[in-house]
């Protein structure tokens, strides 16, 4: 099997591209059980994802949660699944169509804009091997996760660059480390709430809920934590809410190890018996409405608060296609772009000129 993949045919002529790749966690072909086992052991056999030693953790996975989950989570999926397919895969492939036409209308047309799922299709490795068909030689690469944390950012990015070791031409490659604190970002977030208080009125209560991780990660040094408090209190400054207006939650929390708190759940049954009648829950932490929006947020929080007593819970949906959060999405690319969008004009020239001298010579 030979070490690198085959290259484009080299011409003279060709003027070299500019690609931005999206990418999100994953989401499996169908919510089916039968699609649900390979999903979840790639997923749950990444190292970042699953820091337990593999001796421990071969047995429980592959002996009993992919016996038993798959089907489980395959009601899940079915409950949020739509005609087009998974919210996470419809959302993130129309965001990358939409990004593609707002960097046109900033003067960037012919940019190369494509998405890709860390777990699951389109693959990582096969959307960049499409890129680089397309004659892409310079990559700006966006986790579209607001806050790092290795455990999604950080195993993203190592997706890229295992693939990238297989391409014999490699691409200049910028990345996206982050956008916790972003304006453009916080901004779409906070027009996303307030047209819900428009339509709907303000609860008393405003929760956000981040995806959780084990509480371990924040003292090895992972800066995910810090980076969703911040989130939530520019959010909150933004939209002039007061101190106790407002709560950031985690949730998602599997097997037995603490997580970072306070969890989600337990802070919707404890608002609900604490007498606050209503709350808005909205997920920063989330651009795209997915499973853990949709069915654990959206249906099992719901469920959890009222029956502890809570009369009105109202989900706010993801960033998804917002003008706003294209906008800063765009923007943050453009800023990621720098000098390449500079640069890339005296570049095609370049070649067009060495084009010339060499059908001169001929």
């Amino acid at each position: 099997m030979p070490d690198f993949l085959p290259e484009p045919e080299f011409r003279h002529d060709y003027t070299p591209k500019t690609g931005v790749l999206l990418i999100n966690l994953g989401t499996p072909e169908a919510p089916t059980a039968k699609a649900l086992r390979p999903y979840l052991k790639e997923f749950l056999s990444d190292r970042r994802v699953v820091e337990i030693p593999r001796l421990v953790w071969w047995p429980i996975l592959n002996g009993v949660i992919l016996t038993l989950r798959p089907k489980k989570s395959a009601a899940k999926y079915a409950s949020v699944w739509t005609a087009e397919g998974s919210p996470l895969f419809v959302h993130t492939q129309r965001q990358a169509k939409l990004l593609k036409g707002w960097l046109g209308e900033q003067g960037l047309p012919g940019m190369v804009v494509d998405f890709a799922m860390r777990y699951g299709n389109p693959s990582v490795a096969d959307t960049l091997a499409r890129m680089r068909a397309q004659g892409v030689e310079r990559l700006v690469v966006i986790p579209l996760y607001p806050q790092y944390a290795a455990s999604s950012s950080g195993t993203a990015l190592d997706a890229v660059f295992r693939a990238l070791m297989k391409q014999r031409n490699m691409p200049e490659v910028r990345t996206v480390r982050h956008f916790h604190d972003d304006a453009g970002y916080i901004g779409a977030l906070a027009e996303r709430i307030r047209a819900h208080w428009a339509t709907h009125g303000r609860a008393q209560k405003l929760v956000l809920s981040f995806h959780g991780v084990p509480r371990r990660t924040l003292d090895l040094g992972d800066p995910y934590h810090c980076e969703c408090l911040k989130t939530g209190r520019l959010l909150a400054q933004t939209l002039d809410l007061a101190k106790d207006d407002y709560i950031v939650t985690f949730q998602s929390r599997f097997g037995r190890a603490e997580w970072l708190q306070p969890y989600t759940e337990p802070t919707l049954e404890k608002l609900a018996r604490e007498g606050v009648s209503s709350v808005d829950i909205a997920c920063p932490g989330f651009v795209a409405d997915c499973l853990e929006t949709l069915e654990e947020i959206a249906m099992e929080g719901k469920q959890a608060y009222m029956a502890a007593g809570g009369r009105d819970y109202r989900y706010i949906e993801c960033l998804n296609e917002s003008s706003d959060w294209i906008a800063a999405l765009g923007r943050i690319t453009v800023a990621t772009l720098g000098d390449w969008t500079q640069n890339a004009k005296v570049k095609a020239d370049n070649r067009l000129e060495i084009a010339k001298s060499a059908g001169a010579t001929q």
